[in-house]
Order: C-alpha cells, then sequence, then structure tokens
C-alpha cells in the first residue's frame, strides 16, 4: 500500500542504509546481506509489511541478544534428498537462503529436496527464497510458520500465526512465476505499518480483543484468516499446512507457544522458530526445455484469457510485484514514516 505519509526514496541508497544499520548493530558480513537482500525484494514488490521497515527490529533484537549475530550456519544430511540446517539463532534470512542454496546441490542430484531449518528466527517476506531457487531455474517453495495472530474460523482468540506459503517457478527469459501469500486475510506487520500511516485497515482482515471485527488499526489485536468471517475456514487450514511443514517436522515452535515477536523486548531468549523449503529440479521430471515450454505456453494462455467488461488486464501470479518493483527502481521506494527516521531520511 502507499499513504500520502511515505516518502520516496532511491532504492540503491536505500539498500546502502539497510546494510550500513544491521552491520553497524554487529551481524555478520554474510547475515546481513542476506537480511538486505530479503528486505529490499519485499520493498521493492510491494510488501512494505515485510521490507525495509523491519530494519529497526531486527537491530534491537541482536542488541538484546535473542538473534545471534553471527551465527555458525550447519547442515545435517538426513537423506539422500533430505536435511535438516540449524540457524544457530541468527537473522532467519541467512538460514533460509542456505537452505536454497543446499537445496539447489541436493536438487541437483537427486531431483528434489526438502530442507527443514531449525534455530532460526522471523525470515521476513518467504516469497524472497522461493524466487531466489526459481532465479537459479529450480521450482521452490518456502514457508515458515510465526507467533500466534490469526483466529480460527470462527474463534475468538489468537491460535495461528500468518504463516505464509510461497511459490516460485522458472520462467524462460523473464523474472519467475511467484506466488507469496499469507494464510491469514494480511499479515500482522501491515496492521503495524497502517498505525504507523494512520491509516484504516480494509474490511473483512482483522478483530478487536473480543474477536470482533474492526478496521480501526489501534484496535486490532487479531488477524482473521484468509477468507473471512464466511470462508475463513479455508485460510485457517492452510495455516496449519504452514505449521506441518515448518514446526512438526522440524521439530521446532508451534505458534502458540513462540515467545510473540512485539511487545517482549526484555526477553532475550531466542525464538527457535522453523522453517521449511522445497526444491525441485524440472530437468529430473518433464525436463528443462519441455518445462520452460510449458510454462511458456501456460502463461501466454493465462495472459490472453479473456477478461470480464471492465476488468483486467489478466495477469499471473508475479506479474503485478515485478511491475512494481521496476517502477519503485525507477522512482523511488517508498517508506513510512518511522522507518525514514530510523534510516536518517528526514
Amino acid at each position: 500500500m502507499q499513504s500520502d505519509n511515505q516518502i520516496l526514496v532511491p532504492a540503491d541508497e536505500l539498500e546502502r542504509r539497510v546494510l550500513a544499520e544491521l552491520t553497524g548493530a554487529g551481524a555478520s558480513q554474510a547475515s546481513a546481506q542476506a537480511a538486505t537482500r530479503a528486505l529490499m525484494h519485499a520493498s521493492l514488490v510491494g510488501v512494505d509489511s515485510h521490507g525495509v521497515r523491519l530494519t529497526e527490529h531486527y537491530c534491537k533484537m541482536m542488541a538484546g541478544g535473542r538473534i545471534n549475530k553471527n551465527p555458525q550456519i550447519t547442515v545435517r544430511r538426513t537423506a539422500p534428498a533430505s536435511a535438516m540446517l540449524n540457524g544457530d539463532d541468527g537473522l532467519g534470512h541467512y538460514s533460509a537462503f542456505k537452505a536454497v542454496e543446499t537445496g539447489i546441490e541436493i536438487a541437483r542430484e537427486n531431483g528434489i529436496a526438502g530442507i527443514g531449518i531449525e534455530h532460526s528466527s522471523h525470515l521476513g517476506a518467504a516469497g524472497a527464497y522461493a524466487a531466489a531457487g526459481a532465479e537459479q531455474g529450480f521450482v521452490t517453495f518456502a514457508t515458515t510458520n510465526t507467533d500466534s495472530m490469526v483466529t480460527l474460523f470462527d474463534g475468538a482468540q489468537r491460535f495461528h500465526g500468518t504463516n505464509p506459503l510461497a511459490f516460485a517457478a522458472p520462467v524462460p527469459n523473464s523474472r519467475p512465476w511467484l506466488l507469496d501469500m499469507a494464510t491469514s486475510s494480511i499479515p500482522m506487520n501491515r496492521v503495524l505499518l497502517h498505525r504507523s500511516l494512520g491509516a484504516q485497515l480494509p474490511e473483512g482482515v482483522a478483530a478487536d480483543s473480543e474477536g470482533r471485527p474492526t478496521r480501526d488499526p489501534h484496535e486490532a489485536e487479531m488477524l482473521l484468516p484468509l477468507g473471512g468471517q464466511e470462508y475463513g475456514y479455508k485460510g485457517a487450514g492452510l495455516a496449519g499446512v504452514a505449521t506441518l511443514f515448518s514446526a512438526l517436522l522440524t521439530g521446532t515452535t508451534l505458534d502458540p507457544d513462540f515467545i510473540p515477536m512485539y511487545g517482549t523486548d526484555n526477553n532475550h531468549e531466542p525464538r527457535n522458530m522453523g522453517h521449511f523449503v522445497l526444491v525441485i529440479d524440472p530437468a529430473k521430471f518433464v525436463g528443462a526445455e519441455m518445462f520452460a515450454r510449458g510454462i511458456g505456453s501456460y502463461l501466454t494462455s493465462l495472459r490472453g484469457a479473456p477478461a470480464r467488461a471492465g476488468g483486467g488486464p489478466i495477469m499471473a501470479p508475479g506479474d503485478r510485484e515485478w511491475a512494481e518493483a521496476e517502477r519503485r527502481l525507477k522512482q523511488g521506494v517508498p517508506i513510512d514514516p518511522d522507518t525514514a527516521r530510523y534510516l536518517k531520511f528526514e
């Protein structure tokens, strides 16, 4: 979203300042670069809730000791096509990108790779990692569970996290096909962004402390699952899918058991977040060339499908995001007032 309260800043200067803040807070070069890469991905494609506005939070968590500034990541192969990665309680972006790299290596040998991640922390936008795999020619899935922020269907208290599911696939001579979605109506970070901007929330995305829908970001205490009040059972079920992969398969923290991401600055205990990355090599299935022809034909057909009167154009997953990234690279990246102050753009 964009608001009159946001200011536009050059992408290259924004990236430089984010990296400087993270390294200034003590993050190792490798983990700071990974976090900056993920944050800039989100801010460029328009996922502002998970973009550079999180820099201050990560720096606070490193200063307090919850996030390890210099993690020593280790990988344990558990079978020909599976591995567990220990993030050593460092920045989750570093663990997630490393899991994609590991998955690509294994998938090149075995066609497919499942990488569970343990002892990690918040990783930002899951689409950054799915896209990273697709850019190397691999179909990639990335997910994480998070602390309880979302009601169950007809629920009156928090249960699941926003629990994103991100999928990406390589496309010849183009940016990847990319679907990155929260299983909640919106991410909680978007509520915080609306608070910073003084903007109302859309209808049917958040609830107050008693589970009643609200548009006031200051009254919002929880989120509604994807599908809202009528079809929220779908989003609630998909949130469980993220928990299945990220927590149950990895043996990490369940959604209701997490130390909350916000409001617990005095608790320095690591959160032991789990993530999961699945990497598939098309060459080991239909073949890389046939897959490339197939997805090209599919996307041509999809984008050429007739639109309803007054609607359109028809877009594939990722089209809107990559177009937004091109626009922001040219015109500047919007940041909210709190982030502008922290990164000294004011």
